[in-house]
């Protein structure tokens, strides 16, 4: 799914995402980037012990995979998205 600048977010989901960290509550937006990379750091634990692999090769043969970029962009849209909501909805 690719996102135009007139889609119903005003946005594509990276601009929007970044218009609210820039403009909500520091306190809440700080706590939502400690968790995602708390997160981020979970997720290459488990990756290294469960998997034996090299996150950072990984990670580098998905972003340089053309086969995988639709596949890529969804999932950051995804994930910008479900941020905004995280940061959204203790901003009220």
């Amino acid at each position: 799914m690719y996102f135009e600048d007139d889609d119903v977010l005003g946005g594509t989901p990276k601009s929007r995402f970044i218009d609210i960290v820039f403009n909500a509550n520091r306190n809440v937006v700080e706590g939502e980037l400690e968790k995602m990379v708390e997160w981020m750091a979970a997720m290459e634990l488990i990756i290294e012990e469960k998997c034996g692999l090299d996150v950072e090769e990984e990670v580098n043969r998905i972003l340089h995979d053309e086969s995988k970029k639709e596949q890529l962009e969804q999932k950051i849209n995804s994930l910008y998205i479900e941020y905004m909501g995280k940061i959204l909805s203790q901003s009220e």
